[in-house]
């Protein structure tokens, strides 16, 4: 999640990415994403189990930021919200 191109980044996991997504879009949490403002969905991945989600996630929260950005330039080089296309 991110606010805008090049903005803060939040790396995290969920089960359910939708209603995640929808939760920091209409700012439903406290904390840092509601704080950053951070709405928009830029890069998701998904993992067959939850143990590995979590692996990834903090494999990359511990990359250094060049290396983040470069990952969700790579499958969406325009930053664009991603929202829309989760079913």
């Amino acid at each position: 999640m991110t606010n805008r191109k090049n903005g803060t980044l939040y790396v995290g996991v969920t089960s359910n990415l939708r209603r995640r997504a929808w939760e920091h879009r209409n700012g439903t949490v406290e904390g840092f994403s509601k704080r950053h403002h951070l709405v928009r969905l830029v890069y998701s991945e998904e993992h067959p189990t939850m143990a590995s989600a979590i692996r990834r996630e903090k494999q990359v929260k511990a990359w250094k930021r060049a290396w983040k950005i470069e990952l969700i330039e790579r499958a969406n080089p325009d930053w664009n919200d991603l929202f829309h296309l989760l079913v």
